[in-house]
């Protein structure tokens, strides 16, 4: 397959900076509902580096939610440019945002979207049988801490065990990055604070770059880096001196 790259004024292929992994300049993007235009981005750049943990911090309404679905392939923007190295997003074909999407992107989202006719194992195993280089299901559910619950069905599982095993399919193919929406909105508190437990561990251990959409301004101390969103743009975005560990956090 050919992909789109992203060319310079004299039609050379540019490679992105050293160390990052997603580029985006001048994205916007705008929803037609009816006569009503929603502006969801507005002129927003935004980078993210390997390995990096980067926590997407704001108000419901505030462009986060758009902005991960278009570094995931799943929309485009109005205007602007995004490229995922050396693919270019915003000009990709169908085609390769599929194989985009299957290789390099794992998605969490607030809901599980577990089969429930299918045991943990085996939800998982559906990734692993269509990826390049895969972990087995068991690797992935140890690594979530679940190597205790594989044969069992969704509904025998709380909803933070789901939520693991929604982590687990998604790290299973080994993806370069993992794009979470909102992963903890569906639990409580105590809940929540194990679903990001094996997050931190899969970018930590595995060197997954993760990007963690959040309005609780406590998980910020989990990122090496928190960008703030509101009113589609980017207000703010800055690094963590120190990035604390789950059991350093203040809730």
């Amino acid at each position: 397959m050919r992909e789109s790259k992203h060319l310079s004024e004299e039609g050379i292929a540019e490679e992105l900076p050293e160390g990052q992994i997603f580029q985006a300049r001048h994205l916007s993007k705008v929803y037609q509902m009816g006569e009503v235009e929603v502006v969801a981005l507005r002129d927003v750049d935004f980078t993210l580096h390997k390995g990096e943990m980067l926590v997407l911090l704001g108000a419901s309404g505030s462009g986060k939610s758009t902005l991960l679905n278009i570094l995931g392939g799943l929309d485009t923007p109005t205007n602007g440019h995004v490229q995922y190295r050396d693919l270019v997003l915003s000009t990709a074909n169908e085609n390769e945002l599929t194989i985009y999407r299957r290789k390099h992107v794992g998605f969490v989202f607030q809901f599980y979207n577990l089969i429930p006719s299918l045991t943990a194992r085996e939800n998982v195993a559906l990734v692993t049988d269509i990826s390049d280089n895969p972990m087995t299901a068991e690797e992935a559910l140890e690594l979530v801490g679940l190597e205790d619950r594989l044969d069992h069905f969704p509904a025998q599982l709380s909803g933070g065990e789901q939520q693991r095993v929604a982590i687990a399919r998604a790290v299973a193919k080994r993806p370069n990055v993992l794009l979470c929406d909102e992963p903890t909105g569906a639990l409580d508190l105590e809940t929540g604070k194990i679903v990001l437990r094996a997050l931190d561990t899969v970018n930590r251990q595995l060197g997954t770059a993760v990007a963690l959409i959040t309005h609780n301004a406590a998980i910020s101390a989990l990122g090496d880096r928190v960008v703030q969103m509101s009113s589609g743009r980017i207000t703010e975005s800055t690094y963590n001196a120190h990035r604390a560990s789950m059991d350093e956090i203040v809730w």
